[in-house]
């Protein structure tokens, strides 16, 4: 007899509906205590992420010699700017600060820029 729901299936059903709670509109975006928290968590594990990515944007933006030269020097400096905003980010979490929880830096999460 087949099973009318698999594990494969179910497992499939549960991501595409996690993908499409967590791809809200930019407009619609809010920022909250748990956000913040998680944005400082991510800043402090993943900042390693800011050399390749802004390689990415530059590139994007200026052509392939300005994004392997000065990409790769601002990923450097941001490569220390993002743990730094993560720890103030990740201990602030539950105030406020700035205004409305928003960060503090562009783009919000290191994977951004992918």
């Amino acid at each position: 007899m087949d099973r009318i729901w698999s594990g494969r299936s179910i497992a499939a059903s549960i991501l595409v509906l996690v993908l499409l709670c967590a791809a809200a509109p930019a407009e619609a975006q809010r920022y909250d205590a748990p956000r913040k928290f998680g944005r400082g968590l991510a800043g402090m594990t993943t900042c390693f992420l800011e050399v390749p990515g802004n390689i990415v944007k530059t590139t994007r933006a200026r052509g392939l010699g300005y994004g392997l030269t000065l990409g790769f020097a601002e990923g450097l400096g941001r490569l220390v700017v993002r743990p730094l905003v993560g720890v103030y980010e990740f201990v602030t979490a539950p105030f406020p600060i700035p205004a409305g929880y928003k960060p503090i830096i562009e783009p919000e999460f290191p994977w951004d820029y992918f």
